[in-house]
């Protein structure tokens, strides 16, 4: 399975659980599991992590790790909009999604086949579109990071 990381994974990663000062082996494995081809983003969510301090890291990964959109994708974005005008959800909602990596990011994984993941949760609400209700209705598998990490089986082990 690959996965697409949502913006928020990155910037809670840099500053809770796995700060670039104190877990390295965090960013490494998304370096390797990159290069394995397994973990990617996409351009839009490299785009967001340029106004942080993830930009150099963000930039030194390139687009082997933050996906372009595809002739594939635009398809996938048309399914999308067409579940979204349908939903119900409140018109600045959905302009809201249209407009920010999330939508984006559901698209390449429904074009792709990836799985998201992201710390969104679910709402239900009509107000603003959350990245696992796009993904449920879509039928993309969304996920939390560390149940990510721990299908894959990561491993962050202090060196001797």
């Amino acid at each position: 399975m690959s996965y697409l990381l949502d913006a928020n994974v990155f910037i809670d990663a840099k500053n809770r659980h796995y700060g670039f000062d104190f877990c390295p082996g965090f960013w490494d494995w998304l370096v390797r599991a990159n290069a394995e081809g397994r973990v990617f983003s996409v351009t839009k969510v490299g785009d967001e992590l340029q106004d942080d301090d993830l930009a150099p890291w963000a930039k030194a990964r390139g687009e082997r790790f933050f996906l372009a959109p595809t002739k594939k994708t635009l398809s996938a974005f048309q399914k999308i909009n067409d579940w979204l005008l349908g939903a119900g959800y409140a018109p600045s909602a959905v302009l809201e999604f249209q407009s920010v990596a999330d939508f984006y990011l559901v698209a390449q994984a429904l074009a792709d086949g990836h799985a998201v993941v992201t710390h969104e949760v679910p709402s239900g609400s009509t107000k603003r579109v959350k990245v696992p209700d796009a993904c449920l209705a879509m039928g993309v598998n969304c996920l939390q990071p560390f149940e990510m990490l721990r299908r894959e089986k990561a491993r962050f082990v202090l060196g001797v």
